[in-house]
């Protein structure tokens, strides 16, 4: 039950904690059926996150990243039927801790390139959290600290990689979206919509790959009331929790949830 509260919380508001699901998840089954059974939680937290965040997204955003993203899951599913469960987890342990120390490397030079003037025009203020939705301020906050093209292909494909590989793919989104400086709820609606898609694309390869079965189908229903109702705790905890809170959460997030994958 640990598991799939953990599984419907990081759909509606703490995105890493799906892979610290999938660290537990794999302490008591093995690699490759845990990640069939955590894909199908994750499917039912997917259907409340969409909903709960329908108009958040940037959509455009999504669209591009496409390419990046099938390419990853193709790459995913050919390495499950050729590596072994200790080399999946530690790879993809390896590349989380990877992207978190990129992104800090990131931010910090950003933070630096912010040189006061003395211009008497005031700092633009930060989006409201209601204007969140609107295409326009997604634009802006996304456009400088991307990376453009090259961004998209390098973390657009880890994360089909690693959302294939292991469930993995939040932290890998996660270092993304914050280096684009979404609102959190731009943010929770950008990750919501682009792993439900991203799931539905996966589901035929697991089937074929045989991590979904009739066991992880059962698991499945039996854990769906405790994924629900943490996907509702936790759209009410992301309507009261403060940009300057969330970044550092998401962050701590993906560094816990990379090391028990180092093992």
């Amino acid at each position: 039950m640990v598991v799939a509260a953990l599984c419907g919380i990081a759909k509606t508001a703490l995105p890493g904690a799906a892979t610290i699901a999938v660290a537990l998840c794999t302490a008591v089954l093995p690699a490759k059926e845990s990640t069939g059974a955590i894909l199908l939680m994750l499917m039912t937290g997917d259907l409340l996150a969409v909903w709960s965040y329908r108009h958040d997204a940037d959509f455009r955003m999504l669209r591009r990243l496409v390419p990046a993203v099938l390419a990853g899951v193709g790459a995913g599913a050919l390495f499950l039927h050729l590596a072994s469960d200790s080399s999946t987890r530690r790879l993809i342990g390896i590349v989380l801790l990877l992207l978190v120390a990129i992104t800090l490397l990131q931010r910090r030079a950003a933070g630096r390139s912010r040189v006061p003037t003395r211009s008497p025009v005031p700092p633009m203020a930060p989006p409201a959290s209601g204007a969140s939705g609107a295409p326009e301020a997604l634009e802006a906050s996304a456009a400088p600290a991307t990376g453009g093209r090259a961004a998209r292909l390098v973390y657009g494909s880890l994360a089909g990689f690693t959302t294939m590989v292991a469930n993995a793919g939040g932290p890998v989104t996660s270092m993304y979206f914050l280096a684009c400086r979404y609102p959190v709820k731009a943010f929770l609606g950008t990750t919501a919509w682009f792993f439900f898609l991203v799931n539905l694309v996966k589901l035929p390869f697991s089937v074929s790959a045989g991590l979904v079965n009739a066991t992880t189908l059962s698991l499945t229903g039996i854990a769906a009331p405790a994924v629900i109702a943490s996907a509702l705790a936790g759209r009410r905890l992301a309507e009261r929790m403060d940009q300057r809170v969330f970044e550092p959460i998401i962050i701590a997030l993906t560094i816990v949830s990379a090391l028990p994958l180092l093992r």
